[in-house]
Parts: C-alpha cells; structure tokens; sequence
C-alpha cells in the first residue's frame, strides 16, 4: 500500500467533532452563495453605490434614492446585515456601509470591486440543468449559451487587467511602452469585449491596433465605442482562430484569459508565436494557479476558479472538440507549453493590485 493510500484510508469510528465542523462549513457556503447573489444584485441595481453614498439611511431612502421597490430593498438590506456588510441601528432604523467595505463593493473600489466578480455565480448558474447533461454525455457549451457572460467577462477584466494595464502590465516588457508610442503592430487574441485595445488605442495613437475573437457579440459594444472616439487605429474581426498558422507579423500580441478556453492551447501558442515578428512580444494574463491540485488548497478562491472551470472553461473548449485545460490549467503547464511553442525567453511575474493572476511575458 502507497503512503498515499494509506493517509486515504477512513478511519473506523465516526468523529462528531469533525462532522459537527463540517455541517457548520457547508452551512456557511450556503451563507456565502446567498450573499454573492445578493451582492451580485448589488452591484446590478447600483445599491451597494447608493448606500455607500447616503448612508446612514432607511430602506425608504436607499429605496427612493436607486429608484427600486421598497419592499425588494429591505430584504436585499436584510441579507446584506445578518451577513455582517451592512451595519443595522434599531433605534432609527437606518443602514450603514462600512467605508472598508465599500471599499470591495462598490465602482468607486475598482480593481478591488469582489461584487462585480459575484455576478460570475449567477450568470453561470443559468446552464446548471446543461451543465448537468454535459457530465452525463461529455459533450460541451458555446458561447452563446451564457447570457451576460461577455459582458461581466469585460467588466471583471477592466477591473483587474485592463485599467492598470499601462501603469503596472507594460512595465513587465521593459522598453515596450516607448515601442508603442513611437508606433507598431498590436493584435489582441480573445480579445473578449475588446477594452484593454480601446484604452491601447486611444493612449498610443500611433500604433496600429486588431482585436480578433471567435464571437462577434463579444466586441460589438467596442466597435461601437471606438466608432464614436474616432479611433481609425483600431479594428476588430470575428475569427476562429484554431488551426491558423499565423495570423500576419506582429511587434506585440495580447491574450488575457483566453489561451486555455482554446480547442487547442498549444497550437494557439505555436500560431502565436509564428505571428511575432524576431523582436516582438508576447504578453499573457491567465490565472495564477498552480497546475497540481494539492498547491492550490492555500489558493485564496481556488474553489471559484474551479467552479468557474466546471460550469464555463471546460464546456466551452469542449464543444469546440477541444483539450479542456480548464481554469486552472496552471502556471507550470502555461510556461511548459510556452517554451514548447518555441518561445525561447519567458518570465512569469505577479503584480502588487493582482492577487490572482499571472502575468507572462514571452519572446522568441
């Protein structure tokens, strides 16, 4: 018998101590998958913006001042309290949100905004019942399954990647801001709802700018956006990019959050790295987990990752008869298949504002 078999093994008697402790762990997940659709609310209706604005208020007032239901917003209040956000008096009726809380719950948090992220949970609960099919026959999801999936997609990412993305990404590739500036060819692969290009586009005019996704929908608000910025440096096309080659020659290519959605992630690598041309630069932002399970027990939302892994990631390479990498695919297989695409120098960095993520920065 393996050591590790024998640490497997169930113990014979019956532990009510490690029983009573779990029971109270499943409880307070039921707790907290309350709280994120509340909060994903929150965030939707604008409530966690208003109250940390007015309050203290009544219900009444946070009701009138979001234009909502009175009634709606003192139960949402109500979770928002026995969850411990939301501080309740009594005495006057009135609620109060926390500035270090507000901190994490509201637009003005921005990059620290956990209630934007919330919305994943929901959106991604509306394919349960197909998700549950899909572990009966294997099979996968497209995009279009997923509603609001782009939109929160672009939301949580502008947060997180795109809003520091000259202060704090570009720094990472030393020399690449003056190369932008002076002017060279961008691409963005996945580019999603296509916000960290117009940002690119509308700081560096002299560059050349492309956003290339498999779904249309996804960048449509950005075409929209660039049209009425008169942004001529920046285009965008619907594409499926698996079993290109190349996809032109580029000074610097961009993928966040998209290479281990891919049929096939290291062909896209390969094809990345065939569309760079021999000075050029390839930067990429995928999770930062770790791609053995047992590191990821200390990763502070490993559970997220997976589910989100389980109910999007997966599902959506799969019905493109893809390799499912998954979510946490994992910084150690990321730079293994890296340098098998050929790419010959790569530094994997993590950034001060970002706890999750893992900031790649390859050349040939």
């Amino acid at each position: 018998m393996t050591t590790a078999a024998a640490v497997l093994q169930h113990p014979t008697t019956f532990d009510e101590i490690k029983a009573k402790a779990f029971a109270g762990q499943m409880l307070g997940a039921l707790n907290g998958a309350a709280l994120s659709l509340m909060a994903s609310i929150g965030h939707r209706t604008g409530l966690f913006d208003n109250l940390a604005a007015i309050a203290p208020c009544t219900a009444q007032e946070l009701a009138t001042e979001s234009d909502l239901a009175e009634r709606y917003v003192r139960e949402w209040l109500a979770v928002m309290t026995t969850s411990r956000v939301v501080e309740y008096d009594p005495a006057s009726a009135t609620y109060l949100l926390p500035k270090e809380h507000a901190a994490f719950l509201t637009r003005k948090g921005s990059i620290k905004n956990i209630a934007a992220t919330a919305q994943f949970s929901s959106v991604v609960g509306g394919v349960e019942d197909e998700i549950i099919a899909r572990f009966r026959d294997g099979k996968g999801l497209c995009y279009h399954h997923y509603g609001r999936f782009h939109e929160v997609m672009a939301e949580a990412s502008y947060q997180s990647v795109v809003a520091p993305f000259v202060e704090h990404v570009l720094p990472l590739a030393p020399g690449l801001r003056e190369r932008l500036e002076q002017g060279i060819d961008v691409v963005d692969v996945g580019c999603g709802g296509g916000r960290a290009l117009l940002l690119l586009a509308g700081t560096f005019p002299n560059s050349r700018f492309t956003g290339v996704d498999l779904c249309a929908d996804a960048f449509a608000p950005a075409v929209e956006e660039a049209r009425a910025k008169g942004l001529r440096n920046l285009m965008f096309e619907e594409r499926d990019v698996s079993g290109m080659e190349t996809l032109g020659a580029y000074d610097l290519v961009l993928a966040c959050d998209a290479v281990h959605d891919q049929k096939s992630p290291q062909a896209m690598l390969r094809m990345i790295r065939q569309s760079l041309r021999q000075d050029g630069v390839f930067l990429m932002v995928e999770f930062g987990g770790s791609s053995r399970l047992e590191n990821n027990l200390v990763h502070p939302i490993a559970p997220f990752l997976y589910m989100m892994s389980v109910m999007h990631c997966m599902p959506v390479s799969l019905s493109q008869g893809g390799e499912a990498l998954g979510t946490m695919w994992g910084v150690e297989l990321a730079t293994e298949m890296l340098g098998r695409a050929g790419f010959g120098d790569v530094e994997v960095s993590r950034l001060p504002h970002d706890a999750f993520n893992a900031y790649f920065v390859a050349r040939p």
